[in-house]
């Protein structure tokens, strides 16, 4: 189907976007779509500032009781018409190219490692034995999405557990938002509201796809070491035994009162593991001057200081070179760090970011933070672009 309000793909995965609550359009295209009975799953992101959690699992059950799908709060989407805050996405996966299958992990804070690894491990050898109807040829490829609350501070913990379950199997995904409010998030699986989750997605497809990162950060000679921490919690009260916000504002040039989370995208801190820098970025500073991150701390941790270069460039250049890998591509489906779009404001680069973005077909939504294999990651794109369908005709 071609809806009047979104796009079909070549692939045949249908996106549909609104940012009005109350579009009929919207949900009646949704009807249409899942009546047909050609879909196997749907992907929605939401703004809570305008889509409240029970009014899309109302709506979805009005529309489309038939269809399975998953959603998530966002830090704003990507697939409406530019960077946006406050709409809807949803994307449609036909089952003649796809085949998915998805489980919920509840109470991610305290669940633990083992049983994560031992519930995916289960998850992955029952999707290996499902056989779909239309999805049963030869060179058919698998990989896995997770959506994880964005304020359950364990993505690192849950990322790494996923990772190890997947065994071969390549994972990416986004942290939920709640368009920087930091109170709470949503995920919802098939009606089933919740928070402190992730949910998993295991995907088979015919669809050539690619798995990429791209980041836009350089580190500099400014360092930080943290000398007091609640690594649980993701709080820094001290860097270099002096008050966290006061001295990270010092390093950055300007006074404690003026940061905001303009200054923590223009001045991200990474970490080097393993010879590579990764950015561990500041979340919000607090009432006594310490500063929540949305990345894993600890003590000892040396933490430099990093300025973000040309976002427009080296995200054209990751486009490109993935677009070389498979030969063309169709759309992106993509999870990028809410303070790669707040950096991109603060350098008047908007426009060309969304210029970008647009030209590649790039849906999804901002972030709290990434996941790419079994890492947990801020300030990235993380994504995967699907190229054209091996047949010419289609997948089918």
């Amino acid at each position: 189907m071609q809806p009047r309000g979104g796009m079909t793909y070549g692939c045949g995965v249908v996106l549909l976007t609104t940012d009005q609550p109350g579009d009929v359009r919207f949900w009646a295209e949704l009807k249409q779509a899942a009546e047909t009975g050609e879909y196997c799953k749907a992907l929605l992101f939401f703004s809570q500032s305008r889509f409240s959690p029970d009014q899309i699992r109302d709506e979805m059950r009005r529309s489309a009781p038939s269809l399975n799908y998953a959603a998530c709060s966002t830090a704003g989407e990507l697939g409406i018409k530019d960077y946006s805050e406050g709409g809807l996405v949803a994307l449609l996966f036909p089952k003649d190219c796809f085949n998915v299958s998805a489980i919920s992990i509840p109470d991610i804070r305290s669940i633990g490692f083992d049983r994560i690894v031992t519930k995916v491990a289960e998850a992955r050898k029952n999707f290996a034995l499902e056989r779909s109807d239309a999805v049963h040829r030869d060179g058919l490829q698998t990989f896995a999405l997770c959506l994880i609350d964005g304020l359950s501070v364990v993505e690192e913990t849950v990322t790494a557990a996923l990772h190890w379950g997947l065994d071969d199997i390549p994972l990416l995904g986004g942290s939920s938002g709640d368009d920087m409010r930091f109170s709470e998030t949503s995920l919802i699986l098939n009606g089933n509201v919740s928070n402190d989750c992730a949910i998993l997605l295991l995907v088979r497809t015919s669809v050539p796809f690619q798995i990429f990162k791209t980041d836009n950060f350089v580190p500099t000679d400014r360092k930080l070491v943290v000398t007091r921490s609640d690594p649980e919690r993701r709080i820094i009260y001290e860097f270099n035994a002096s008050e966290a916000a006061s001295e990270y504002a010092r390093v950055i040039g300007k006074a404690a009162d003026d940061l905001s989370p303009m200054s923590f995208a223009s001045h991200p801190l990474v970490v080097r593991v393993g010879g590579e820098y990764y950015c561990r970025s500041v979340q919000k500073v607090n009432s006594d001057g310490s500063l929540s991150f949305f990345c894993a701390i600890d003590d000892g941790i040396v933490l430099t200081v990093a300025e973000p270069q040309g976002m427009t460039r080296t995200t054209r250049l990751a486009f490109e070179e993935v677009q070389r890998q498979i030969g063309g591509i169709d759309f992106i489906l993509g999870f990028d760090c809410v303070l790669r779009r707040i950096d991109a404001q603060n350098r008047q680069a908007t426009h060309r970011i969304q210029k970008l973005y647009q030209e590649h077909n790039v849906v999804g939504f901002n972030t709290y933070g990434e996941q790419y294999h079994s890492m947990h990651l801020n300030q990235t794109f993380t994504g995967i672009a699907f190229g054209k369908p091996l047949d010419i005709g289609g997948c089918a």
